[in-house]
């Protein structure tokens, strides 16, 4: 098989990288569900694959099916001798590049937990800075077995001591690793909210926030609530103003000017209206909100702006609601640099 021809694999050993000595000591590839049995002996198609490991996973969310029984029909049939993989081992800071030498083989004699095997020639192993963050980020996917397609010339240019990538501060890929991470962990957050808090829970959620916030809050009980479910304020008695009348909507569409106008039809002189809403709202439900200076809006993105902001003082059965742990992430450069203007 010609390097033109030749596919690029990424794969993982297990999520505590538990099968890190099968692949690098006893030189396998390997993957595990060892409860679907001999891959050979399937049908050689991605429904016969489906149908085994829903089969032998009968707990397995349906969504999980289709992924998994994917990996396992490529390793089975779609990986080739002469294949290249990439390898990152959980334990180490290095990328290991091997091909493939022979055909898919079960052996749980070998190992129990991993018993579908493919024979690997390790190449050259190289340090993790050695590559794009582009390419680090491809071969971090969450997959066990995955292709890697947009940076697969950069590992093989590795492998042929041809010259490093770009400076990390002219990497493109840097602002694009950023902006990856951020928008799942704002896609995370939201769809938490959206499927755990359907309903009268958000409003107990958004009284925890705003409580986080500063405010004292009476979350009206579950049932007609007038079109109020929250009233803030930041006194002791709730007779302080300013009072705060907080309508939410767990609903994911779009809130118009009928919902926004009923509530500001609530709000007495010295009062101010706050709606909340995991959607959007319409641009007339936009306008209306922006001629009252005593009514605001809040939309799912803003939502989520505050929840990261106020993140680390909420209570533990939020915090185990929404599981997040602080990163860093690299900060594009800007056009100008520290001392000086852009030429």
């Amino acid at each position: 098989m010609s390097d033109a021809e030749a596919t690029t694999w990424g794969m993982h050993a297990g999520k505590m990288g538990d099968a890190d000595t099968l692949f690098l000591k006893r030189n396998y590839l390997a993957l595990g569900w060892p409860e679907v049995g001999d891959l050979s002996k399937l049908r050689s198609d991605r429904d016969g694959f489906k149908t085994q490991v829903a089969q032998a996973y009968p707990d397995k969310k349906p969504g999980a099916v289709p992924v998994d029984a994917g990996q396992l029909f490529r390793f089975t049939h779609l990986m080739k001798p002469g294949d290249l993989v990439i390898f990152t081992p959980r334990q180490s800071r290095e990328i290991h590049i091997g091909q493939i030498t022979g055909p898919y083989q079960h052996a749980p004699n070998i190992s129990a937990m991993y018993p579908n095997l493919r024979p690997v020639k390790w190449l050259k192993a190289f340090p993790r800075t050695h590559f794009s963050q582009g390419a680090l980020y491809e071969i971090g996917s969450a997959m066990s077995l995955f292709q890697v397609r947009t940076y697969a010339d950069e590992f093989r240019a590795a492998l042929e001591g041809k010259p490093a990538p770009v400076p990390v501060e002219s990497d493109d890929s840097v602002s694009y690793v950023a902006e990856k991470i951020e928008e799942t962990t704002r896609d995370y957050v939201l769809k938490k909210l959206a499927q755990d808090l359907k309903g009268h829970p958000l409003a107990h959620f958004v009284g925890h926030l705003l409580e986080r916030m500063g405010y004292r809050t009476r979350v009206a009980p579950a049932g007609p609530d007038g079109g109020v479910d929250i009233v803030a304020h930041k006194d002791e008695l709730g007779f302080e103003p300013p009072i705060i009348k907080v309508q939410v909507k767990s609903e994911e569409g779009r809130i118009g000017d009928p919902v926004v106008s009923a509530l500001y039809g609530k709000v007495s002189s010295g009062e101010y209206g706050l709606l909340v809403t995991l959607g959007t709202f319409t641009p007339p439900a936009k306008s209306f909100a922006a001629g009252k200076s005593n009514l605001r809006l809040i939309d799912g993105d803003t939502l989520v702006d505050l929840v990261l902001q106020y993140y680390e003082t909420f209570d533990s059965r939020y915090k185990g609601l929404i599981p997040l742990r602080r990163v860093y992430v690299p900060e594009p450069l800007e056009d100008s640099d520290e001392y000086g203007s852009a030429a």
